[in-house]
């Protein structure tokens, strides 16, 4: 046995003043005369043995009352495992699990107050002198702070559904970083959550001296449909164009799903129905078409009815259908005839003309795809102005020039782009003798490709360098898998580069049927395309199309009720929007700046939730299987107080040593009220 607060025992002294009175007769006798004895009374006769029987009764019952009330306020406590530091304040970190799982029913209600009233009931097993913090998926900073019992419970009581979903290393990261702070305190962890698998990733790391309790909240077994991702065929949208967007659904139940109806809306308006069948965990994708659409934003939803599991039924997603796509083209003096000439057939498309030398720099990240042809010397500012953007997305496409062109020029220019350069002029006549069909470029270009096809014929052309070999894909080829034209990708954009101009001196390529499909093939796969979607909580920051910042206009993300003022920054000549936190509902918003829309942004929640597939008790002793310092608490149905009272401080007794004294009290007003010593009477002789 041992004392949370053994200090108290020194008060054990004070069992010495109830045996000092016994021993000690301090009743003062008082000396009657009488003039004689006739006048004396009968006298009572007590038995002498019996009469300090009775004494030493009450005076043990004294003794045992003033002894266990003492050892009460000891605290006693039958040591259960390891108590060590006992009666020191303890830090405890309690996680509540609030994540969209956390929704799902069982015999208790939802899981989530389950998880709340567990939470509250391991608070109130320890002192009042203890204190506490609340975890939840959400790691907002108020978190960051230890709490008292009363602030603990209410801070208990507000916790909501979060779309947030963090794994067991980061949790324990966030609760170590605020133990670090307290240097005197016992550290302790409980995790109170249903042990989905996704939260489980990689080994657990977690400090030798904390102590880490898991405390399972069962969930009963259901079924779950979900609408996993959803993507376009078509990198470029025009208006009225038909479109086809794939839609991936996922069954993660145990049992086959059937019918489940899936509808798309576009704008609000429905533009196709599903009805399809799933075999038990698994996944399908089907395609859904539509068209009608006009220039501007376009705001999506697929949706499906699945009960009870409904976080995941409504999946967002955002596209713009443009008026036109802006084009730039880039020569030395006078833009090239046969590019003008492809551009000006299709009003879709905005062509813009720069000469190398007079380039609007700032400008360039307004063009999806730029077109550079005939220049025959690339500057050094010019090349780095190419090379930045290229890597934040934007796609250029290079003709060398014809004549005098400056070589070293181009390799300072497409080197640092990971891509090949011209090396020297080859003047043999030759032919392109292969097409890469399997390529994006030529998806859609021909209906059916004949055996024999007529391809470009060529009278010279420069020799490509190798050494970009492993990232190169050739599009066209010349015999002996020399390069024609290849592409490259580097950052987040990509190069296309030509082995010959757009020159009828070179080969006759820009008279070919390719050379029209394979311009606008460029133009409608470039492009800073935004996500169709974000996901909540593994976004902080989005980059969007360049916005000019005024700072008394700022932006603001907007759905129904909800406005936020996103931090904007200019990065590369790009516009990033940093988000940390601020979005927690899914949904479609609007970027406005007053009464304008900028872009239109959707969020939806993590799928990781949607898999109702839980730890198992073998597979939760692996995961933590390097750490000896967890422990495992069976929720059940009865209350976590006792047990963990009893796994932290053992099985306490001071309730019963206060029983005890009560009842030894008791004993001595019955000694003293109804035990009776036998008398005789006596008759004195007169």
């Amino acid at each position: 046995m041992a004392f949370l607060y053994p200090a108290f025992l020194f008060a054990l002294l004070a069992l010495a003043i109830p045996v000092i009175i016994h021993l000690f007769n301090f009743r003062q006798y008082k000396k009657v005369y009488f003039s004689n004895v006739q006048f004396l009374k009968d006298v009572q006769k007590q038995q002498s043995s019996r009469s300090n029987l009775k004494n030493r009764l009450i005076l043990a019952a004294r003794l045992l009352a003033l002894a266990f009330l003492v050892l009460a306020f000891a605290k006693p406590y039958l040591p259960v495992g390891n108590q060590e530091n006992a009666g020191q304040q303890r830090a405890i970190s309690i996680f509540v699990d609030n994540s969209y799982s956390m929704q799902t029913l069982n015999r208790e209600g939802s899981l989530l107050d389950e998880t709340k009233r567990r939470a509250k009931e391991i608070a109130s097993a320890y002192s009042i002198n203890d204190r506490f913090q609340l975890i939840t998926q959400d790691f907002e900073g108020k978190q960051q702070r230890f709490l008292n019992r009363e602030e603990f419970n209410q801070a208990v009581d507000e916790v909501k559904i979060s779309p947030q979903s963090r794994t067991l290393q980061q949790i324990f990261n966030r609760q170590q970083g605020l133990f670090d702070t307290q240097k005197n305190t016992i550290p302790i962890i409980y995790l109170i959550s249903d042990f989905q698998k996704n939260i489980a990733k990689n080994s657990i790391a977690a400090g030798n001296k904390t102590k880490i309790t898991l405390v399972r909240i069962k969930a009963s077994p259901l079924p779950n449909i979900a609408v996993d991702s959803v993507w376009m065929l078509s990198p470029l949208h025009q208006p009225d164009a038909a479109e086809k967007l794939v839609v991936r659904l996922h069954n993660y139940g145990n049992e086959k799903a059937g019918k489940i109806p899936v509808k798309l809306v576009i704008n609000g308006q429905t533009k196709a129905l599903g009805s399809y069948d799933l075999t038990a965990k698994s996944s399908r994708q089907d395609t859904l078409r539509f068209s009608g659409l006009k220039a501007g934003w376009q705001k999506g939803e697929i949706s499906l009815n699945d009960n009870p599991v409904t976080f995941d039924n409504h999946f967002y997603f955002t596209f713009r259908v443009q008026q036109q796509l802006p084009v730039l083209q880039i020569t030395d003096q006078v833009p090239n005839k046969y590019l003008s000439a492809v551009f000006a057939s299709d009003a879709f498309f905005k062509a813009d003309f720069s000469s190398a030398g007079n380039l609007n720099y700032s400008s360039l990240n307004h063009y999806p795809v730029i077109y550079f042809s005939d220049v025959k010397e690339v500057s050094v500012g010019l090349a780095q102005q190419l090379q930045n953007y290229v890597k934040q997305g934007g796609t250029l496409v290079i003709f060398p020039a014809a004549d005098n062109a400056n070589l070293v020029s181009y390799q300072n220019l497409l080197q640092p782009l990971n891509a090949d350069y011209p090396v020297r002029l080859i003047t043999d006549s030759t032919k392109v003798t292969s097409i890469n069909l399997r390529h994006p470029l030529f998806k859609d270009v021909f209906e059916k490709m004949p055996e024999n096809p007529d391809l470009p014929q060529v009278k010279k052309y420069y020799e490509l360098s190798s050494n970009q070999r492993n990232l190169r894909n050739n599009l066209l080829e010349l015999p002996g898998r020399t390069a024609f034209l290849s592409v490259y990708n580097s950052g987040k954009g990509k190069v296309y580069l030509a082995a010959v101009p757009p020159d009828e001196s070179f080969s006759n390529l820009q008279h070919h049927a390719l050379f029209v499909p394979l311009l606008f093939r460029m133009a409608l796969l470039s492009g800073h395309n935004q996500p169709l979607f974000y996901t909540l909580g593994d976004n902080e920051q989005m980059e969007i199309a360049p916005v000019t910042k005024i700072d008394e206009q700022p932006l603001h993300l907007q759905k129904g009720q909800i406005s936020l003022i996103p931090d904007v920054r200019q990065v590369n000549g790009n516009t990033v929007l940093y988000l940390a936190d601020q979005v927690r509902e899914t949904g479609n918003y609007q970027l406005t700046r007053k009464d304008s829309v900028l872009a239109q942004i959707a969020f939806n929640d993590n799928r990781q939730e949607s898999d109702l597939d839980y730890l198992t008790d073998q597979e939760l002793g692996n995961y933590f299987s390097a750490i000896k310092t967890v422990s495992y608490l069976p929720a059940g149905g009865l209350s976590l107080t006792k047990q963990v009272a009893e796994v932290n401080s053992g099985v306490q007794l001071w309730k019963l040593c206060l029983i005890l004294a009560l009842l030894f009290l008791a004993a001595e007003v019955l000694l003293i009220r109804f035990y009776k010593v036998n008398r005789q009477q006596a008759k004195l002789a007169v």
